[in-house]
C-alpha cells in the first residue's frame, strides 16, 4: 500500500497541475479576502464588521476557497488514468482494484492538507499587514481563529477526497470537472441565495464547510463545526466508497 501511495503522488508531481491548481485557491482566496476587508463596514454589507470575532473567523474562512481546486485535483488525478489510459496498466500491476483508489484516497487527503496549509500561511501573510494598516487588533490565538483554521484544513482534504469519488463515478474528464463546477458555483450558490430553499443549503456540502470552519453569515444558520465536518466526513466517506465499488466492477479498455 505504501509504494501504491507513493505512486500517486510521482503521478502528482510528474507535471505542474498541482502548483497551478494551487495558485488557483491562492488568488481566489486573495480575492475573496480582498473583498472582505474592502467592503468592511461598507453601508449595506450585513456581514459582521472585522473588528469582531465573526469577522475575524469569516475573514480566515476565505481560505476554505482552496476546497475548489482540491476537488478538481481529486477529480482529475482519477479521470485522468481513463482519459490517458494509463488505468489499464495501473490495474494489471495491482489486480486489486480497491487498493489503487484506496491509496489515491489516502495520497490526496494528505495533498488537500498541504493545499490548506499553504493557503492558510498565505491568507495570515496578507491578513496580518493589511489589518494592522487599518488599526485592527489581530490575534492568532483568539477569536477562535485556531478553530476556523483547523476547519479550514479538514474541509479541504475532505474536498480532495470527495473529488477522488467523483472522479471514481463519472469517468469522463471533461463531464466531471464541468459538472463539479457547475455545482459548486451555480447549484449552491442558487440554493444559498433562494429564500424558498435556503434552509437546506446547510447540509449541502458548500454549506457543512462553512459550518466546519466556523462562517458566520446574517441569512443562513449553519449547523455547529463539529456537524458540518461529520456531515461533510459523510459525502466524502460515500463518494469514495461508491467510487471504490464501481472501479472494482467496471470494466476498462
Amino acid at each position: 500500500m505504501i509504494r501504491l501511495v507513493q505512486a500517486e503522488f510521482d503521478k502528482t508531481f510528474s507535471t505542474k497541475l498541482w502548483l497551478w491548481l494551487l495558485l488557483g485557491g491562492i488568488a481566489l482566496m486573495g480575492t475573496f479576502m480582498a473583498f472582505t476587508i474592502g467592503f468592511d463596514g461598507a453601508e449595506g454589507n450585513p456581514s459582521p464588521s472585522l473588528s469582531t470575532p465573526e469577522g475575524k473567523r469569516n475573514l480566515f474562512a476565505t481560505a476554505s476557497a482552496a476546497n475548489t481546486f482540491a476537488l478538481l485535483l481529486g477529480i482529475i488525478a482519477v479521470t485522468g488514468e481513463f482519459r490517458h489510459q494509463t488505468v489499464t496498466p495501473t490495474f494489471l500491476a495491482t489486480p486489486h482494484r480497491g487498493h489503487v483508489v484506496t491509496a489515491k484516497l489516502a495520497a490526496y487527503a494528505v495533498l488537500g492538507i498541504a493545499f490548506g496549509l499553504v493557503t492558510i500561511v498565505a491568507a495570515t501573510a496578507i491578513a496580518l499587514p493589511w489589518l494592522a494598516a487599518i488599526d485592527i487588533d489581530l490575534s492568532m490565538t483568539s477569536s477562535g481563529i485556531p478553530g476556523t483554521l483547523a476547519g479550514v484544513l479538514a474541509a479541504v482534504a475532505l474536498y480532495a477526497l470527495l473529488g477522488v469519488g467523483v472522479g471514481a463515478l463519472v469517468r469522463n474528464q471533461i463531464a466531471a470537472v464541468v459538472g463539479a463546477l457547475v455545482y459548486l458555483f451555480v447549484l449552491e450558490a442558487f440554493m444559498r441565495g433562494l429564500p424558498v430553499i435556503r434552509d437546506y443549503y446547510p447540509y449541502l456540502p458548500g454549506g457543512a464547510s462553512e459550518a466546519l470552519t466556523a462562517t458566520t453569515d446574517p441569512v443562513v444558520e449553519f449547523l455547529e463545526p463539529w456537524q458540518g465536518g461529520a456531515l461533510l466526513a459523510i459525502y466524502a466517506l460515500a463518494f469514495g466508497v461508491l467510487g471504490t465499488l464501481l472501479s472494482v466492477r467496471r470494466d476498462v479498455t
